[in-house]
């Protein structure tokens, strides 16, 4: 039994699938490789709102394409692959959950770096707790959401504090990144580890409060093509126009750093 279905993001339209089947995918106009028919993407959760706008993009410009996505917790993710789960392509927010898929021999090539992310603290909109740092996350009374360690944003989370020396005991230990910032979304938590870009999609509900030991645990977000891809053609196409001069406008927009 195959692991994880992926969600559609995009609906195509009953002729446009029709046609699709009877002629087949076009070759794209950006990103290169023939993209026709559904492609599957297994991202990281931290990638959706960026990913979603690049799909679209993505889209408009390969004829008959579809991209689907299954967001979720980088090492999750990895686990599906490694089952069995139809894929693509697999965008990890960590090289280690990325060399889980590599070292199984799933990958159709060498994973590439693409982005790079940092941590914030997440606090409520206005900062009324008046949280300046890490430090503050010790004090009394204050609840706290971090991801699970075995998640990159968990291990980021660990990084940070330990270069800050600060000891705290977490309220919830969440299984991806959306799942913490939520808590606080939601008034269960103070505040939470969280990257930066999940938190400016966030400025609504949040404020991103910046840390100077952000920068020992910056993570690198690696893309690959997938072996057994179902629509190798489209696979390869996506990451190209995620590597792109267009993808990279976008990720740099939402936050994300180019390495």
């Amino acid at each position: 039994m195959r692991a994880g279905r992926p969600r559609r993001v995009a609906a195509v339209a009953t002729a446009a699938l029709l046609a699709l089947a009877g002629c087949g995918g076009a070759a794209g106009t950006a990103g290169g490789g023939s993209a026709g028919g559904t492609v599957t993407v297994f991202a990281a959760a931290s990638l959706t709102e960026s990913f979603t706008r690049l799909s679209r993009d993505f889209e408009a410009t390969h004829e008959g394409a579809t991209v689907v996505f299954n967001f979720a917790g980088s090492a999750a993710l990895a686990a599906q692959i490694n089952q069995g789960a139809p894929a693509d392509v697999f965008a990890s927010a960590a090289a280690r959950n990325m060399a889980t898929v590599t070292g199984a021999g799933n990958a159709a090539g060498d994973p590439a770096v693409f982005v790079r992310n940092q941590l914030v603290v997440a606090v409520p909109k206005g900062n009324p707790g008046g949280v300046a740092g890490l430090a503050d996350l010790a004090r009394p009374g204050v609840k706290v959401a971090l991801c699970a360690e075995q998640v990159p944003c968990g291990a980021a989370a660990r990084t940070a504090l330990d270069a800050a020396s600060v000891a705290l005991t977490p309220v919830t230990l969440e299984q991806d990144v959306r799942g913490a910032l939520s808590k606080v979304r939601l008034g269960e938590v103070d505040a939470a580890l969280v990257y930066r870009t999940d938190a400016l999609a966030a400025a609504a509900d949040v404020t991103a409060v910046e840390f100077p030991e952000s920068a020992r645990a910056v993570n690198d977000y690696p893309i690959v093509a997938l072996r057994d891809a179902p629509n190798p053609g489209g696979g390869r196409a996506f990451v190209a126009y995620v590597r792109s001069e267009r993808g990279r406008a976008v990720l740099t927009e939402a936050g994300f750093q180019v390495p």
